[in-house]
C-alpha cells in the first residue's frame, strides 16, 4: 500500500512537471545551465526572454554556446541547442528585453513559475514586481564568484527581492569627473553618465544635481552649467554631417582648453591636452578604414587613432537608432532615448571610445572594450561549476513551489570556503511589513489612452474605487510624481501626455498621518472602452486595502544591556538570525520625492553606478 502512494505522488509530481509552462529571464552564465536542467527534467513548455548576444569572453563557462555561435542571440541558440535535449519539450526563444511592452502583466500570469537568471539589479527588481503584480511565484539565484544563492519568492508568504537592502552604488564627486579625472574609471563614468546622456539620453537638470555652489567651486560650477547648454545645442545636430566634428571639438577641445585655462587647478598636476578633431582624422586614415577590423577586437586596447574610428561609427550608428526613434514618435508622447546597456554594443562602442579618447588626454591607462564592459556593466566574472550548482538548486526548489509547499521551500548559501558545510539553508523569511514592493497592494485597470486623463483615473479610481475619498494622496508614475494635492495642473492631461503608457505602473500613496493605506500599485493595460474612458475593478469585486503597519517604538533601556527590567537567559536559544546568515533589514525607499531638495552636505556628489551594487543574490555574469 505504502509503495503505491508512493508511486501516485511520485506520478503526480511528473504530472505537474510535465504540464508546467515556465519561465527564465535570462540565458547567461546560470541561463545555460538552468535551460539545460530544465528541459532534462521534463518542463511542458519553457519561455527564454534574453536581449544579450553571444560573446567569445561566454564560451568558457556557457556551455550551450560554441565558436560559430558569437554574435547570435544568446536565446534563439539556447532554445536550439537544449532542444536536443529533449524534444518533448516545446522551448520558445524572445530575443528581447523583459522590460519590452509585449511583456506585460497578464503575460507573466500565464506562468507557472518564473525563473531569474540575470546580471543586473534593476532587471531583476523589474520581473520581481511583474511577479509580485501577476501573483506569480518567483525563485531568484544569484553567484559571486564561488559563492550563490537560491530564493523562493511568493507574494504575501515569504520577502521578495527588494526586502532586504542592497549594497550602495558607488558614487564620485561632480568635480573629479567632469574636470580632475585621475583613474580609468572616471572616464568611463563620464562617458557612460555624462556624456551619452547628454547627446542621446535624459539631460541632466542642473536643478536636481547635488553642485551647491561655494566659494571654492564657484566658478567651476558655473562653468560646468555652461558646458552642458552647449551640447545640448549640439544635440540639435544629431544626424548631421557635422555632428561628430562638433561634438568632438566640443568635449575634445574646446572644454579642455577651458580647463587648462584654470591655472590654479593643474598646481599639483600634469594639465590635461586638447586634441583637435581635423588633425586626429589626418592620422586616423589607416584606422578609419580598417573599422570593421578594429571593432571585431574587443580585447585589446585600441590606439587613439582607433579610438576615434569607432567613436564615429558608434555616433553614426545612434544618429541614426536616435532618427528613427524620432520618426516613429506619436503626438504627445515623450522625446525617445537611448541609455546604456553593456549589452547594446552602440552604446558600449560610444563609451569605450569616448573614455580612452579622454582617457589619452589626461594622461590615464586606457582599457580594452572587454574591460570596459566589465567596468561599466558593473560585472564580476562568474565561475562555471557554482552556476551548474545554483541552476540544479533552483530546479530542486521549483519542485516544492509546484507542489505549493512553501513551507518546505529554503533559501539556500553555497558557500565553499565556510567552515562547516558547503550548503547551508534556512527557513523563507516572511515579507518585510514595510517593504516599498512586496509591501504594496497590487491592482489593474483598463485604460482608452485616447481619452482617459488624470482627472479621471483621480476621481474615478482612486476617490471612489480604491476608496481613498477625502484622503490626501498622491499619484507616481514611472517617470515621477504627476499630483498630489499642490501639484493639480495636470488633471486635465491625458494620461498619455505625462508619459503613462500600456504595461506601465502607478503608484498611489496615501498622504494621511493617521491610520493610511499601504501604497496601491496599478498596472495600466490598454483598451477600448464604450462608456468611461478608465474601467477598474468589476461591481462584483470586493476591495479590502491593507493598511500601513505602525511603527514600534523601541524599548526602553536601563543602560545596562537590560530591557525592561528582562536580560536573556545564559542558556537561552539564540534567535534564528543569531544563528543563521544575516538579513539585513531592507532600507529601500520608495518615497515619492516631490522637489529636489538639497541638504548642503556632501553637495558635490554625484551617484554613478545606477546599475546598483552586489548583494548575496546578485549575479553579474554576461
Amino acid at each position: 500500500m505504502g509503495i503505491f502512494i508512493a508511486f501516485e505522488l511520485e506520478f503526480a509530481q511528473l504530472t505537474h512537471i510535465s504540464q508546467a509552462r515556465v519561465l527564465m529571464v535570462g540565458a547567461g552564465g546560470i541561463g545555460c545551465e538552468l535551460l539545460k536542467d530544465l528541459a532534462k527534467t521534463g518542463f511542458g513548455e519553457v519561455h527564454i526572454v534574453d536581449l544579450d548576444t553571444i560573446d567569445l569572453s561566454n564560451l568558457n563557462r556557457q556551455f550551450l554556446f560554441r565558436q560559430e555561435h558569437i554574435g547570435k542571440s544568446k536565446a534563439l541558440v539556447a532554445k536550439e541547442i537544449a532542444g536536443g535535449f529533449n524534444p518533448n519539450v516545446n522551448i520558445v526563444a524572445h530575443h528581447a528585453n523583459i522590460k519590452d511592452s509585449q511583456f506585460h502583466v497578464e503575460w507573466f500570469r500565464s506562468f507557472k513559475i518564473v525563473f531569474n537568471a540575470l546580471d543586473n539589479l534593476e532587471a531583476r527588481r523589474h520581473v520581481n514586481r511583474m511577479c509580485l503584480a501577476a501573483d506569480v511565484p518567483l525563485i531568484e539565484s544569484g553567484t559571486t564568484g564561488f559563492n550563490g544563492q537560491v530564493q523562493v519568492i511568493k507574494k504575501g508568504v515569504t520577502a521578495c527581492y527588494d526586502c532586504t537592502t542592497k549594497e550602495a552604488p558607488k558614487s564620485f564627486p561632480v568635480c573629479t569627473i567632469r574636470s580632475t579625472p585621475s583613474q580609468p574609471i572616471h572616464c568611463i563614468v563620464w562617458s557612460k553618465s555624462y556624456l551619452l546622456n547628454e547627446i542621446f539620453g535624459t539631460s541632466e537638470d542642473q536643478a536636481t544635481l547635488d553642485v551647491s555652489e561655494n566659494e571654492d567651486n564657484a566658478s567651476e560650477i558655473a562653468e560646468l552649467k555652461k558646458e552642458a547648454e552647449a551640447l545640448r545645442m549640439i544635440r540639435e545636430s544629431v544626424g548631421t554631417e557635422h555632428f561628430p566634428q562638433m561634438l568632438f571639438d566640443k568635449v575634445f577641445n574646446a572644454d579642455i582648453n577651458r580647463l587648462c585655462s584654470m591655472k590654479d587647478m593643474w598646481k599639483s598636476r600634469e594639465p590635461p591636452k586638447p586634441i583637435e578633431y581635423k588633425t586626429l582624422v589626418g592620422q586616423a586614415s589607416e584606422a578609419i578604414a580598417s573599422k570593421d577590423k578594429v571593432l571585431n577586437d574587443g580585447q585589446r586596447v585600441w590606439t587613439l587613432e582607433e579610438n576615434l574610428a569607432v567613436f564615429n561609427d558608434s555616433l553614426d550608428r545612434l544618429s541614426k537608432r536616435m532618427l528613427n526613434l524620432l520618426a516613429a514618435r506619436g503626438e504627445g508622447e515623450p522625446k525617445p532615448t537611448i541609455n546604456f546597456d553593456k549589452d547594446d554594443e552602440d552604446t558600449l562602442d560610444f563609451v569605450a571610445a569616448s573614455a580612452n579618447i579622454r582617457s589619452h588626454i589626461f594622461g590615464i591607462e586606457a582599457k580594452s572594450r572587454f574591460d570596459i564592459k566589465q567596468m561599466a556593466g558593473n560585472i564580476i566574472p562568474a565561475i562555471a561549476t557554482t552556476n551548474a550548482i545554483v541552476a540544479g538548486l533552483c530546479v530542486l526548489q521549483s519542485f516544492k513551489v509546484l507542489r505549493g509547499d512553501y513551507d518546505k521551500a529554503r533559501e539556500v548559501f553555497l558557500t565553499p570556503f565556510a567552515p562547516q558545510r558547503l550548503l547551508g539553508t534556512d527557513r523563507p523569511r516572511p515579507p518585510t511589513l514595510d517593504c516599498p514592493v512586496c509591501g504594496c497592494y497590487y491592482t489593474a485597470i483598463q485604460v482608452d489612452f485616447s481619452r482617459a486623463t488624470l482627472n479621471d483615473l483621480v476621481e474615478d479610481i482612486v476617490k471612489v474605487q480604491l476608496g481613498h475619498g477625502d484622503k490626501e494622496f498622491a499619484v507616481n508614475s514611472d517617470a515621477g510624481i504627476v499630483y498630489d494635492p499642490d501639484l493639480t495642473d495636470n488633471l486635465n492631461k491625458t494620461l498619455s501626455e505625462l508619459g503613462i503608457k500600456q504595461n506601465g505602473f502607478i503608484t498611489i500613496v496615501d498622504e494621511d498621518d493617521e491610520d493610511p493605506f499601504v501604497n496601491v500599485v496599478i498596472s495600466i493595460q490598454e483598451a477600448e472602452l464604450a462608456d468611461k474612458p478608465i474601467k477598474g475593478l468589476q461591481e462584483d469585486q470586493t476591495l479590502t486595502i491593507p493598511r500601513k503597519p505602525k511603527k514600534v517604538l523601541p524599548a526602553e533601556s536601563n543602560g545596562i544591556s537590560q530591557t525592561n527590567g528582562k536580560r536573556p537567559a545564559e542558556t537561552e536559544i539564540p534567535t534564528r538570525e543569531n544563528k543563521k546568515r544575516q538579513h539585513p533589514d531592507d532600507e529601500v525607499s520608495l518615497t515619492v520625492n516631490k522637489k529636489a531638495k538639497n541638504d548642503g552636505g556632501n553637495d558635490d556628489i554625484v551617484i554613478i553606478d545606477d546599475d546598483g551594487g552586489t548583494g548575496a543574490i546578485e549575479i553579474l555574469d554576461d
